[in-house]
């Protein structure tokens, strides 16, 4: 039998079945190319560097710069993931420094000198509040007083105080020994509710925090005294920015990316108040914490004051003169007879420098 011969069209599409099924083998055959070295090391270089910041209490308004830096992707920009992680009493953010277990820290300048002097490789990346509100706020006709009762710093002498514990206390020694008077200090915890309750004479405050929460509870002005600590002498700047010594040492550009990056945070908070102010509740009632938006917007607005100089103001943004370092290391002596106080450029990075007369 003769086999039926093939169409024109039939066989060129044979013939055309046969060369792609042959292309396809040849290409199945050949090795899959490797990932070059130059391209994974590209991949690696892009991906931001992933790093922590623990706060010096609880989420707040006073950490609100930090916050929009990370919200707006200031720290992104500049190739950090950075994590931001609550401080609180069960918390030292100078601890969690020295362990390892952060690779930033907001701590107190006070503090931080203390913990240099004992052997803690902290260095200052950026004095962020210059301005200190430290403030103890007394009744002005407490039971028992003379009749021209509290009116100047030296009327608190023998009367009960309360003031926090650990490093909070420092301005307050510090203030007691410059103006040369001893109360009777009682601890205080987590409110002033000792002195809402008239159990002390007058309390430790925070100008950006206590200060108001008293208002809010009913205290009137007119009813009160208020000592701002910075007014009498005690001129301690407060919050900076820190990492290790070895990590400004292996990683500058590091630090001074994540520097750069909060003090933008603080600026974008500074010209945006209410967005910052949606930001700040949402960590606040991530946490439950006990707090309210007119309570926190007064917390920004104070806490702007004294990180950002006006007219007349003696500091310069995110830096720290020697004067003001020189005065803090007296009144730790004054007022705590500490032990070793670190000199000025052993503790104070060059960027965090202020050498402007």
């Amino acid at each position: 039998m003769r086999p039926t011969p093939l169409s024109p069209g039939r066989t060129a599409l044979a013939v055309w079945s046969l060369l792609l099924a042959f292309t396809f083998a040849t290409r199945a055959a050949e090795p899959a190319p490797a990932t070059t070295p130059a391209a994974t090391g590209t991949a690696a270089a892009d991906a931001p560097t992933r790093t922590a910041l623990i706060l010096l209490w609880h989420h707040q308004a006073q950490f609100a710069g930090y916050y929009m830096a990370l919200e707006k992707g200031f720290y992104l920009h500049e190739g950090l993931d950075v994590e931001i992680r609550r401080g609180g009493p069960d918390v030292s953010p100078c601890d969690e420094l020295a362990s390892g277990r952060a690779d930033f820290a907001v701590a107190m300048l006070p503090t931080s000198m203390e913990k240099r002097g004992s052997g803690a490789p902290l260095v200052l990346l950026a004095q962020v509040v210059n301005r200190s509100n430290f403030s103890i706020v007394a009744w002005k006709h407490p039971a028992g007083a003379p009749p021209a009762g509290i009116a100047a710093p030296i009327d608190l002498a023998g009367c009960r105080i309360s003031i926090w514990e650990a490093d909070l206390r420092l301005p307050y020694l510090a203030f007691f020994g410059a103006q040369g008077f001893q109360p009777d200090i009682l601890p205080q915890y987590y409110s002033p509710s000792l002195f809402l309750h008239h159990g002390v004479e007058a309390c430790a405050v925070m100008r950006y925090n206590e200060y108001h929460r008293l208002m809010q509870n009913g205290v009137r002005p007119d009813d009160i005294a208020v000592f701002n600590l910075w007014e009498h002498g005690v001129v301690m700047p407060e919050d900076g920015l820190y990492a290790t010594e070895r990590l400004w040492r292996d990683r500058p550009d590091r630090c001074r990316a994540f520097a750069r990056a909060s003090l933008e945070g603080w600026r974008y908070a500074r010209a945006h108040p209410e967005e910052t102010l949606d930001v700040v509740m949402r960590y606040i009632e991530k946490d439950n914490l006990p707090t309210n938006r007119p309570h926190m917007r007064w917390m920004l607005t104070e806490i702007l004051r004294s990180i950002f100089p006006e007219a007349g103001d003696p500091w310069q943004f995110g830096r720290l003169s020697p004067a003001a370092f020189e005065k803090t290391a007296a009144l730790l002596e004054l007022g705590t007879g500490s032990g070793r106080i670190p000199a000025y450029n052993e503790l104070v990075t060059p960027e965090a420098r202020n050498v402007a007369p």
